[in-house]
């Protein structure tokens, strides 16, 4: 529907159409254009993808499952737990004992004897007079042998 007289003319309405051919690809030069474009990146994927095994084999040469640890989680508590040889660390959400017991053993070379997994959940929070929250995390217990220490220093 035109607006005060706009597009009224024929000369309007041969630009507007070939306007939407060329945007929706139906002119045979823009899709030739396309496929060009797409053709040399592809070449590039595949040079990647024959790199990929040697790149694979350097990764898996390292011990990957360190990435599940965040960071010690050092409270007044775990202070005093880790007297006993007790340790609180916060991992990933994905992470498990397995994966959890393995990377201990990578950092700090240590042996853990048992894993614990907990799920802390997010808190709601009133600052300065507006409602916020804390995002929740897991955390891993860890005990280790007798006499096996890990110092956070």
């Amino acid at each position: 529907m035109p607006l005060f007289g706009f597009r009224t003319h024929k000369k309007y309405d041969k630009d507007f159409s070939q306007s939407k051919a060329v945007k929706a690809g139906k002119n045979k030069e823009s899709r030739s254009k396309k496929v060009e474009k797409v053709i040399p990146i592809a070449n590039k994927v595949v040079n990647k993808a024959i790199q990929a095994p040697v790149i694979r084999n350097i990764i898996d040469s390292f011990d990957t499952s360190a990435e599940t640890i965040i960071r010690p989680h050092i409270t007044e508590k775990t202070g005093i737990l880790s007297q006993g040889g007790v340790y609180t660390f916060q991992v990933k959400r994905d992470a498990n004992k397995q994966t959890v017991s393995k990377a201990i053993k990578a950092l700090y070379k240590v042996n853990p004897i048992k894993v614990a997994m907990i799920n802390v959940g997010a808190k709601n929070i009133f600052v300065r007079g507006k409602k916020g929250t804390v995002s929740g995390m897991r955390k891993a217990i860890v005990t280790l042998k007798k006499g096996e220490k890990i110092d956070f220093i």
